[in-house]
């Protein structure tokens, strides 16, 4: 006797399928959230550069005279239109720690910018103004404090070959300290140094009177 077999009506197919996106979505969710199981999915990554080739040399002449260090707390937000933040859109506190030098550059002081008397005792030098660096963030003291993603977002991270990229926060940042860098007086306490630096040097050369101006 054949046993006839029984089929699903259509109201439990559709609750079937409902189940199963969302037992994928929930997973997906597990993934990004617990540490160590997206790991299991994840790729591994071997370094096989080659070694660093010397492609020019570039002789210094500036004077690194003052450097300031420099912390902002970044807080980037995305939102995306007419979705709600929980399903599409990502915010992260950061906070960026970066140096900015602030240097003289010598190389550009010309013949007519340097007078000295007849007997050597008297020196003038005119010297370009005070040059602020780019900006260095430092990653051993840069870390994000919170990372706020949506749902979407954290299912493209599964697939993604750069998850929680930083990149846009570390840009931001850098733009802040370089702003902060130029708005607190470096290049003025570059200026004093560098004229310390050369009366000292020169007094020590037997010049006793040093008169050291800046110029555009």
């Amino acid at each position: 006797m054949t046993t006839p077999v029984r089929r699903l009506p259509g109201w439990a197919k559709a609750v079937a399928a409902l189940v199963m996106v969302l037992a994928v979505l929930f997973a997906g969710i597990r993934l990004a959230v617990l540490p160590g199981i997206k790991d299991l999915f994840g790729t591994e990554t071997h370094d096989r550069s080659g070694p660093a080739l010397l492609k020019s040399v570039r002789d210094m002449s500036r004077y690194d005279a003052a450097s300031g260090t420099f912390q902002v707390v970044v807080d980037l937000e995305k939102d995306a239109k007419f979705l709600p933040d929980a399903i599409r859109g990502t915010r992260t506190l950061y906070v960026g720690a970066g140096t900015v030098d602030a240097y003289v550059d010598l190389g550009r002081i010309g013949e007519n910018d340097v007078t000295v008397n007849g007997d050597r005792t008297s020196a003038t030098l005119r010297l370009p103004h005070a040059t602020l660096g780019t900006p260095a963030l430092d990653p051993r003291h840069s870390y994000a404090v919170s990372k706020q993603r949506g749902l979407l977002d954290r299912l493209g991270d599964l697939f993604s070959d750069n998850p929680n990229s930083e990149q846009a926060v570390q840009k931001l940042a850098v733009r802040h300290i370089g702003d902060a860098a130029r708005s607190s007086g470096l290049t003025a306490r570059a200026e004093h140094n560098t004229t310390g630096m050369l009366q000292g040097l020169l007094r020590s050369l037997g010049f006793q009177e040093v008169r050291i101006s800046y110029r555009g």
